[in-house]
């Protein structure tokens, strides 16, 4: 039997946890009250709060050297920092800048090129839901390493955020991504909405997390296999890209996915064309990634418990001869009996499960192959996975 976190600990959290809690998602205030993510002022002591991206650092602040500048309570020497100029708007992003920049925005607020019209006040509290979740993308890609770049400053390969409803015409936007830019209809975050759309697409999940992982996956395709000497593996792996999109679109809409979709795809969407495979297969990563680094932050074990799963062989892997391989390995069977557990735990308080997927052998070898690609950009995607 695989047990979770006693090859986990021993394969991943030691060095993970050893970084300064660089991918840590629970911090300490000065006063030693818990510290999470989205908090901008600790609630025992009132601390002004403050998120640093390139060191995944969220710090109780003390004034710095000049007004409107602060210091981190546990990184002095990392000089003075300014908050987001989007604190005290909706978006409430507590998000810290260099004091010697001049940008007002934060990265994550600066690749924001349309924000909801906020003349409509259901707009405030949808663009703060919007805002949360994808400084939870741009952290995340931050801390693989991979580049974030903003289409102001780099229209052609940079990235960008269109938060809109609908048009003077009364058309609604279409959530998607096109040469960087991912819209986003407002209204999915609206919880009612959002679910109601759920169920008319026959989606086992849709979150807004969930859309920026797989928009942003698209985006990635991009700047990391197209052209590359990763598009012929990608082809080999997902499928010829250069198949009409249009085509696939409407085979898929009127046809559904292939029966046996379940044994090469994450998801039924996942068959309509090999970029849709690849966007939500990067998604899932971005997922498993996340969860087992929250996870491990949290110090969670399932050593107690008894979850016969089957491990996942090397002969799995895209790679089986990388030499990071094990390692990977891993962390994919840890994922798979902490999402069990997880799925226990929701349906415990009557809810869907947690994660409401299953991972075939060809999904893990598309995974190991996505994180081989993001490893070669930003070199951090390993240092979840080594051994001491």
């Amino acid at each position: 039997m695989f047990r979770y976190f006693e090859q986990l600990s021993s394969r991943i959290a030691a060095p993970f946890m050893a970084e300064s809690s660089r991918n840590s998602k629970v911090w300490q205030c000065r006063c030693g009250q818990p510290l999470f993510f989205r908090n901008s002022q600790c609630l025992a002591c009132s601390a002004v709060l403050g998120y640093q991206p390139q060191q995944s650092r969220l710090s109780s602040l003390q004034p710095g050297p000049v007004v409107d500048t602060w210091l981190q309570d546990d990184n002095l020497d990392a000089g003075a920092f300014r908050r987001c100029a989007n604190l005290d708007t909706p978006a409430a992003c507590n998000w810290l800048i260099p004091a010697h920049s001049t940008a007002p925005l934060c990265v994550a607020c600066s690749l924001n090129r349309t924000i909801p019209d906020l003349s409509i006040t259901e707009n405030h509290e949808r663009w703060r839901k919007v805002e949360t979740a994808k400084r939870r993308l741009v952290a995340q890609l931050i801390s693989l390493g991979l580049r974030v770049v903003p289409k102001s400053i780099d229209e052609d390969n940079g990235l960008a955020f269109d938060f809109v409803g609908i048009d003077l015409e009364g058309n609604a936007p279409t959530t998607g991504h096109a040469n960087g830019l991912v819209t986003l209809d407002i209204k999915e975050a609206d919880d009612a909405h959002r679910e109601k759309v759920r169920v008319q697409m026959r989606e086992p999940y849709r979150t807004l997390l969930g859309h920026f992982r797989h928009e942003v996956g698209h985006y990635y395709w991009d700047r990391l296999i197209a052209n590359s000497h990763w598009q012929t593996p990608f082809r080999d792996l997902f499928g010829d890209e250069s198949a009409s999109y249009a085509d696939a679109l409407d085979q898929y809409y009127q046809n559904g996915p292939r029966p046996d979709w379940q044994h090469t795809c994450v998801s039924a969407y996942a068959t309509m064309h090999p970029w849709e495979d690849w966007a939500e297969t990067w998604a899932h990563y971005l997922h498993m990634m996340d969860a087992v680094d929250t996870a491990l932050g949290f110090g969670m074990s399932a050593r107690e418990l008894d979850l016969d799963y089957q491990p996942f062989p090397l002969s799995t892997l895209y790679d089986p001869e990388h030499p990071g391989g094990a390692a990977f390995l891993s962390f994919v069977n840890a994922w798979i009996e902490l999402a069990g557990m997880l799925n226990e735990l929701s349906r415990a308080m009557g809810q869907p499960d947690f994660y409401p997927f299953v991972l075939p052998p060809a999904v893990i070898a598309k995974l190991h192959f996505i994180h081989l690609v993001i490893q070669e950009e930003g070199g951090r995607a390993d240092e979840v996975l080594q051994t001491p």
